[in-house]
Protein backbone atom coordinates (compact mmCIF):
# COMPACT_ATOMS: atom_id res chain seq x y z
CA UNK A 1 0.00 0.00 0.00
CA UNK A 2 0.95 3.31 -0.79
CA UNK A 3 1.94 5.23 2.50
CA UNK A 4 1.49 8.75 2.41
CA UNK A 5 4.36 10.54 4.79
CA UNK A 6 3.09 13.82 6.79
CA UNK A 7 6.42 15.32 8.09
CA UNK A 8 5.70 18.35 10.87
CA UNK A 9 8.84 20.39 11.49
CA UNK A 10 8.06 23.09 14.65
CA UNK A 11 9.18 26.41 14.92
CA UNK A 12 10.87 28.19 17.88
CA UNK A 13 10.37 28.34 21.28
CA UNK A 14 8.62 24.93 21.04
CA UNK A 15 9.55 22.30 23.71
CA UNK A 16 8.40 18.67 24.64
CA UNK A 17 8.41 17.70 28.47
CA UNK A 18 11.60 15.84 29.61
CA UNK A 19 9.86 12.55 29.85
CA UNK A 20 8.51 13.24 25.61
CA UNK A 21 12.14 14.02 24.83
CA UNK A 22 13.32 11.04 26.79
CA UNK A 23 11.34 8.55 24.85
CA UNK A 24 11.63 10.82 21.51
CA UNK A 25 7.68 11.01 21.76
CA UNK A 26 6.66 14.25 20.19
CA UNK A 27 3.11 15.70 20.81
CA UNK A 28 3.16 19.16 19.32
CA UNK A 29 1.75 18.06 15.86
CA UNK A 30 -0.79 15.72 17.61
CA UNK A 31 -3.94 17.64 17.66
CA UNK A 32 -3.30 18.77 13.67
CA UNK A 33 -2.51 15.61 12.10
CA UNK A 34 -5.34 13.92 13.90
CA UNK A 35 -7.69 16.24 12.32
CA UNK A 36 -5.98 15.63 9.07
CA UNK A 37 -5.97 11.85 9.41
CA UNK A 38 -9.51 11.99 9.94
CA UNK A 39 -10.48 14.20 7.09
CA UNK A 40 -8.42 11.88 4.97
CA UNK A 41 -10.24 8.96 6.34
CA UNK A 42 -13.47 9.96 5.94
CA UNK A 43 -13.26 10.04 1.91
CA UNK A 44 -10.62 7.34 1.37
CA UNK A 45 -10.21 4.52 4.06
CA UNK A 46 -7.40 3.31 1.50
CA UNK A 47 -5.24 5.67 2.05
CA UNK A 48 -2.39 5.24 5.10
CA UNK A 49 -1.32 8.56 6.43
CA UNK A 50 1.74 8.15 8.74
CA UNK A 51 2.65 10.95 11.34
CA UNK A 52 6.29 12.30 10.81
CA UNK A 53 7.36 15.02 13.48
CA UNK A 54 10.91 15.93 13.49
CA UNK A 55 11.47 18.00 16.90
CA UNK A 56 14.94 20.18 17.87
CA UNK A 57 13.39 22.39 20.25
CA UNK A 58 16.49 21.06 22.90
CA UNK A 59 19.20 21.08 21.16
CA UNK A 60 20.09 24.34 22.26
CA UNK A 61 18.43 24.67 25.49
CA UNK A 62 22.07 24.61 27.33
CA UNK A 63 23.24 27.72 25.18
CA UNK A 64 20.00 29.84 26.38
CA UNK A 65 20.28 28.76 29.95
CA UNK A 66 24.14 29.55 30.35
CA UNK A 67 22.95 33.37 28.71
CA UNK A 68 20.09 33.91 31.13
CA UNK A 69 21.88 32.66 33.76
CA UNK A 70 24.52 35.79 32.75
CA UNK A 71 21.91 38.31 32.03
CA UNK A 72 20.43 37.69 35.00
CA UNK A 73 23.86 38.07 36.62
CA UNK A 74 23.71 41.55 35.60
CA UNK A 75 23.36 44.35 38.73
CA UNK A 76 20.26 46.08 36.67
CA UNK A 77 18.61 42.50 35.90
CA UNK A 78 16.11 43.35 38.49
CA UNK A 79 15.30 46.59 37.62
CA UNK A 80 13.88 45.36 34.44
CA UNK A 81 9.92 45.02 33.04
CA UNK A 82 8.29 42.11 31.58
CA UNK A 83 11.23 39.76 32.93
CA UNK A 84 9.06 36.99 33.02
CA UNK A 85 8.18 37.42 29.39
CA UNK A 86 11.92 38.31 28.34
CA UNK A 87 13.08 34.64 29.70
CA UNK A 88 10.19 32.45 29.00
CA UNK A 89 9.09 33.88 25.85
CA UNK A 90 11.47 36.58 23.99
CA UNK A 91 14.91 34.49 25.00
CA UNK A 92 13.67 31.37 23.67
CA UNK A 93 12.02 32.94 20.53
CA UNK A 94 14.83 35.18 19.34
CA UNK A 95 17.62 32.56 20.94
CA UNK A 96 16.46 29.83 19.02
CA UNK A 97 16.55 31.79 15.88
CA UNK A 98 20.27 33.45 16.12
CA UNK A 99 21.61 29.74 17.47
CA UNK A 100 20.53 27.97 14.64
CA UNK A 101 21.86 30.28 11.91
CA UNK A 102 25.42 29.45 13.71
CA UNK A 103 27.35 26.78 12.34
CA UNK A 104 27.43 25.02 15.76
CA UNK A 105 24.19 24.44 16.64
CA UNK A 106 22.44 24.63 13.05
CA UNK A 107 24.75 21.46 12.84
CA UNK A 108 23.65 19.63 16.03
CA UNK A 109 19.87 20.51 14.91
CA UNK A 110 20.78 18.76 11.52
CA UNK A 111 22.24 15.71 12.86
CA UNK A 112 19.19 15.62 15.26
CA UNK A 113 16.95 15.60 12.49
CA UNK A 114 18.56 13.42 9.92
CA UNK A 115 18.43 10.82 13.00
CA UNK A 116 14.47 11.40 13.43
CA UNK A 117 13.98 11.69 9.75
CA UNK A 118 15.84 8.50 9.17
CA UNK A 119 14.11 6.32 11.72
CA UNK A 120 10.72 7.47 11.03
CA UNK A 121 10.93 7.09 6.94
CA UNK A 122 13.28 3.90 7.05
CA UNK A 123 10.15 1.98 5.84
CA UNK A 124 9.31 4.34 2.82
CA UNK A 125 9.12 3.27 -1.02
CA UNK A 126 9.41 4.84 -3.67
CA UNK A 127 6.06 4.68 -4.98
CA UNK A 128 5.02 6.44 -1.66
CA UNK A 129 4.44 10.03 -0.65
CA UNK A 130 5.89 13.34 1.53
CA UNK A 131 4.24 15.74 2.67
CA UNK A 132 5.79 18.78 4.21
CA UNK A 133 4.08 20.74 7.22
CA UNK A 134 6.03 23.06 9.01
CA UNK A 135 5.15 26.17 11.49
CA UNK A 136 7.26 29.50 11.57
CA UNK A 137 11.16 29.30 12.09
CA UNK A 138 10.86 25.63 11.07
CA UNK A 139 10.01 26.68 7.62
CA UNK A 140 13.37 28.42 7.51
CA UNK A 141 15.36 25.41 9.08
CA UNK A 142 13.59 22.74 6.71
CA UNK A 143 14.15 24.89 3.47
CA UNK A 144 18.06 25.42 4.69
CA UNK A 145 18.92 21.70 5.50
CA UNK A 146 17.25 20.99 1.66
CA UNK A 147 18.61 23.83 -0.43
CA UNK A 148 20.90 26.35 0.87
CA UNK A 149 24.77 26.02 -0.18
CA UNK A 150 26.47 26.55 3.12
CA UNK A 151 26.09 22.73 3.82
CA UNK A 152 27.92 21.84 0.48
CA UNK A 153 31.24 22.01 2.01
CA UNK A 154 32.27 18.65 2.79
CA UNK A 155 34.67 19.71 5.82
CA UNK A 156 32.25 21.63 7.45
CA UNK A 157 30.31 20.54 11.01
CA UNK A 158 26.63 18.95 9.43
CA UNK A 159 27.49 18.49 6.36
CA UNK A 160 26.80 14.65 6.35
CA UNK A 161 24.07 14.98 7.98
CA UNK A 162 22.43 17.14 5.50
CA UNK A 163 23.74 15.47 2.67
CA UNK A 164 21.60 11.85 4.26
CA UNK A 165 18.87 14.36 4.16
CA UNK A 166 18.93 15.60 0.84
CA UNK A 167 19.53 11.75 -0.37
CA UNK A 168 16.48 10.80 1.19
CA UNK A 169 14.26 12.95 -0.89
CA UNK A 170 13.70 12.33 -4.87
CA UNK A 171 14.75 15.56 -7.22
CA UNK A 172 17.70 16.59 -4.78
CA UNK A 173 20.85 15.27 -3.21
CA UNK A 174 24.00 13.46 -5.07
CA UNK A 175 21.09 10.63 -6.46
CA UNK A 176 18.32 12.93 -7.40
CA UNK A 177 16.45 10.07 -9.15
CA UNK A 178 15.95 8.26 -5.93
CA UNK A 179 14.28 8.31 -2.77
CA UNK A 180 10.75 9.72 -1.44
CA UNK A 181 8.64 12.27 -3.79
CA UNK A 182 7.66 15.37 -2.42
CA UNK A 183 3.32 15.57 -3.28
CA UNK A 184 2.78 19.11 -1.27
CA UNK A 185 4.19 21.82 0.72
CA UNK A 186 2.61 23.42 3.44
CA UNK A 187 3.88 26.46 5.19
CA UNK A 188 2.06 28.22 8.46
CA UNK A 189 3.05 31.57 10.03
CA UNK A 190 5.97 31.25 8.04
CA UNK A 191 8.56 34.12 7.62
CA UNK A 192 10.42 32.39 4.70
CA UNK A 193 9.58 35.69 3.00
CA UNK A 194 11.83 38.01 4.90
CA UNK A 195 14.75 35.14 5.55
CA UNK A 196 14.89 35.67 1.35
CA UNK A 197 16.60 39.08 1.79
CA UNK A 198 19.51 36.75 2.91
CA UNK A 199 19.37 35.97 -1.02
CA UNK A 200 19.74 39.34 -2.03
CA UNK A 201 22.16 40.90 0.74
CA UNK A 202 24.24 38.37 1.74
CA UNK A 203 26.60 37.90 -0.95
CA UNK A 204 30.06 36.12 -0.49
CA UNK A 205 33.73 36.93 -2.59
CA UNK A 206 31.61 34.38 -5.60
CA UNK A 207 28.63 36.47 -5.85
CA UNK A 208 26.73 33.34 -3.84
CA UNK A 209 24.37 33.86 -0.38
CA UNK A 210 25.40 31.03 1.73
CA UNK A 211 21.99 31.01 2.82
CA UNK A 212 20.58 31.27 -0.89
CA UNK A 213 17.79 28.05 -1.45
CA UNK A 214 16.57 29.13 -4.58
CA UNK A 215 19.29 26.94 -6.92
CA UNK A 216 17.89 23.97 -4.88
CA UNK A 217 14.22 24.92 -4.81
CA UNK A 218 13.94 24.94 -8.50
CA UNK A 219 15.93 22.19 -9.45
CA UNK A 220 13.14 19.86 -6.87
CA UNK A 221 10.45 21.98 -8.43
CA UNK A 222 11.46 20.87 -11.50
CA UNK A 223 12.43 17.03 -11.26
CA UNK A 224 9.24 16.91 -9.14
CA UNK A 225 6.07 18.41 -11.53
CA UNK A 226 4.88 15.76 -14.21
CA UNK A 227 3.49 16.70 -16.98
CA UNK A 228 0.81 19.51 -16.49
CA UNK A 229 0.49 18.76 -12.64
CA UNK A 230 2.23 21.65 -10.48
CA UNK A 231 3.12 20.91 -7.17
CA UNK A 232 0.14 22.21 -4.89
CA UNK A 233 1.81 24.60 -1.84
CA UNK A 234 -0.49 26.53 0.97
CA UNK A 235 1.04 29.08 2.93
CA UNK A 236 -1.43 29.92 5.34
CA UNK A 237 -1.58 33.11 7.47
CA UNK A 238 -3.59 34.66 10.01
CA UNK A 239 -3.96 38.00 9.74
CA UNK A 240 -2.89 38.56 13.65
CA UNK A 241 0.11 36.70 13.26
CA UNK A 242 3.49 39.25 12.78
CA UNK A 243 5.57 36.63 12.15
CA UNK A 244 3.19 35.62 8.75
CA UNK A 245 4.26 36.98 5.70
CA UNK A 246 2.62 36.29 1.82
CA UNK A 247 4.75 34.28 -0.60
CA UNK A 248 2.90 34.44 -3.92
CA UNK A 249 4.81 37.56 -4.96
CA UNK A 250 8.02 36.42 -3.24
CA UNK A 251 8.36 32.94 -4.95
CA UNK A 252 8.52 34.39 -8.38
CA UNK A 253 11.33 37.24 -7.17
CA UNK A 254 13.22 33.79 -5.67
CA UNK A 255 12.68 31.30 -8.81
CA UNK A 256 11.85 32.49 -12.30
CA UNK A 257 9.31 30.72 -14.02
CA UNK A 258 7.63 29.30 -10.50
CA UNK A 259 4.59 29.46 -11.94
CA UNK A 260 5.41 26.71 -14.32
CA UNK A 261 6.34 24.30 -11.35
CA UNK A 262 4.12 25.08 -8.05
CA UNK A 263 0.82 26.40 -7.65
CA UNK A 264 1.41 28.63 -4.76
CA UNK A 265 -1.71 30.24 -2.60
CA UNK A 266 -1.70 32.44 0.26
CA UNK A 267 -4.74 31.10 2.36
CA UNK A 268 -5.83 33.61 5.56
CA UNK A 269 -6.98 31.59 8.65
CA UNK A 270 -8.49 31.98 11.77
CA UNK A 271 -8.23 31.65 15.17
CA UNK A 272 -10.74 31.70 17.86
CA UNK A 273 -11.48 33.42 21.69
CA UNK A 274 -12.28 36.90 23.39
CA UNK A 275 -8.70 38.12 22.40
CA UNK A 276 -9.34 36.81 18.52
CA UNK A 277 -12.77 39.01 18.47
CA UNK A 278 -11.23 42.01 19.84
CA UNK A 279 -8.45 42.02 17.76
CA UNK A 280 -9.75 41.62 14.58
CA UNK A 281 -12.32 45.02 14.81
CA UNK A 282 -11.58 47.27 12.29
CA UNK A 283 -10.37 50.40 14.05
CA UNK A 284 -8.11 47.76 16.47
CA UNK A 285 -6.64 45.63 13.69
CA UNK A 286 -4.18 48.17 12.61
CA UNK A 287 -2.63 48.84 15.99
CA UNK A 288 -0.42 47.98 18.93
CA UNK A 289 -3.76 46.66 20.76
CA UNK A 290 -4.01 44.04 17.96
CA UNK A 291 -0.44 42.88 18.57
CA UNK A 292 -1.71 41.42 22.24
CA UNK A 293 -3.09 38.25 20.08
CA UNK A 294 -0.21 37.96 18.28
CA UNK A 295 1.42 34.98 19.86
CA UNK A 296 -2.61 33.13 20.34
CA UNK A 297 -2.51 33.48 16.40
CA UNK A 298 0.91 32.57 15.53
CA UNK A 299 0.27 29.23 17.53
CA UNK A 300 -3.54 29.00 16.14
CA UNK A 301 -2.81 27.28 13.29
CA UNK A 302 -2.29 23.54 14.93
CA UNK A 303 -5.98 23.13 15.98
CA UNK A 304 -7.33 24.96 12.86
CA UNK A 305 -10.11 22.78 11.41
CA UNK A 306 -9.56 25.16 8.18
CA UNK A 307 -6.00 23.98 7.75
CA UNK A 308 -6.71 20.34 8.70
CA UNK A 309 -8.90 20.28 5.53
CA UNK A 310 -7.45 22.60 2.86
CA UNK A 311 -4.11 19.77 3.70
CA UNK A 312 -6.09 16.91 3.69
CA UNK A 313 -7.60 18.15 0.10
CA UNK A 314 -4.35 18.40 -0.84
CA UNK A 315 -3.14 14.82 0.38
CA UNK A 316 -6.38 13.55 -1.20
CA UNK A 317 -5.44 15.02 -4.57
CA UNK A 318 -2.06 12.75 -5.69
Amino acid sequence: MIKDYVLFLHGVNVRESKKNEARQIYGYADDLFNLIKTLVYQKDLGRNCIKVPLYWGDVNQDALAKQLSTLQASSQWQKLWFQDFRQTQLLQFVGDAALYISRLIGSLAAEKLQRQAFERLADSKGGDRLHLVTHSWGTVILFDLLFANRWDNPDILGHDSVQAIRDKIYGIGKHPEKGIRLASIHTMGSPIALFSLITISGKNANNESTHDISPGLEKLLQRVVAGDRKLPWLNFIHPGDPIAWPLETIMTKLINGSEKYVQLEDVITRGSGVWELIAQTPPLRQTFLALVNGGNAHGSYWQNKDVARRIASNILSV
